[in-house]
């Protein structure tokens, strides 16, 4: 009986120390959750496809420039020469009318410049210049835009323009998490995406210019990006998107709707610490009240 007894709990023992619940996976199921200051969130791991967290993933919502990465997207697929040179435009696109840049209308780069600079920086009027350098014009690309959304399975998504100004661009977090990981195919969007600054040399007319990556957390030494894009406009608040690394884990990342100029990327570091270490960061009274603001006004506006 002795012996039954001791080879029971050496079994016990046995199978608890071979196959450990890994840390994350504890964190993830046991309370308290993180709170974050993002009115939407998701992180799932790209291996297992779990979902290490969620908050209103299936709630439409603006996302400003997020929607650029799909406008990278869409250009890679229709194989268009990277090395080209092309132009500056904005014309079919009204949502660009009064919309600064420093970036000269006319001016002349590469096809790949025009994407790292509407990745990495964000900037507008490169993003339109994508759209209006593609076979069929603006429309045909806003229509490809959609058309891969549709085809990724992204039902909670709609674009009307390239740049992501205008609020009638919406999806929503589990929708980008199908995009990033779609993403995973086009190394060119994760290496032009994480880069931290480029000098570019524009042509007709000559002039050049410094950009740096929107994303701050690329510069940081404790983080591994492997891609980013970030949005902001007031009705899309701060957004922000991911592939990265959390407590050695690959994941797809995404944060919208965020309070503050910086919130977006310190959820991602709440989001980091917690699925690391366990411990919850507490988020400022001001994000709990924008929070609240903003899910009454989406309450009321769906009823």
């Amino acid at each position: 009986m002795k012996f039954r007894l001791f080879f029971a709990c050496a079994l016990l023992c046995s199978t608890t120390l071979s196959s450990p619940m890994s840390f994350a996976a504890q964190v993830v199921q046991n309370k308290p959750q993180q709170e974050l200051a993002s009115g939407s969130a998701m992180l799932v791991d790209l291996t297992t496809n779990e979902v290490l967290y969620s908050s209103n993933p299936n709630q439409p919502v603006p996302i400003a420039s997020v929607t650029k990465l799909m406008a990278a997207m869409v250009t890679l697929d229709a194989k268009l020469p990277l090395d080209e040179k092309i132009s500056v435009k904005i014309t079919d696109s009204p949502v660009m009318r009064n919309i600064y840049s420093r970036v000269r209308l006319g001016s002349v780069v590469t096809r790949e410049t025009m994407l790292l600079l509407t990745l990495m920086s964000s900037e507008n009027r490169a993003a339109t210049s994508l759209a209006h350098n593609y076979p069929g014009g603006f429309k045909a690309f806003v229509r490809a835009m959609n058309d891969k959304a549709t085809a990724l399975g992204m039902s909670q998504t709609r674009y009307v323009e390239p740049t992501g100004l205008s609020p009638d661009n919406v999806s929503s977090a589990n929708d980008l998490i199908l995009l990033l990981k779609a993403s995973q195919t086009y190394p060119l969007l994760g290496k032009l995406s994480s880069t931290t600054k480029k000098h570019v040399n524009f042509e007709s007319p000559r002039y050049a210019l410094d950009f740096q990556n929107t994303n701050k957390l690329v510069f940081k030494d404790n983080w591994n990006i492997a891609l980013t894009k970030t949005g902001f406009t007031n009705k899309a608040g701060h957004c922000l998107v991911m592939l990265t690394e959390m407590n050695k884990r690959k994941v797809a990342f995404v944060v919208l709707d965020s309070f503050g100029k910086y919130t977006h990327m310190a959820d991602a570091n709440r989001l980091k610490k917690w699925l690391e270490t366990g411990r919850t960061t507490p988020i400022p009274a001001s994000a709990k009240a924008y929070k609240k603001q903003r899910q009454i006004a989406a309450n009321n506006s769906a009823s």
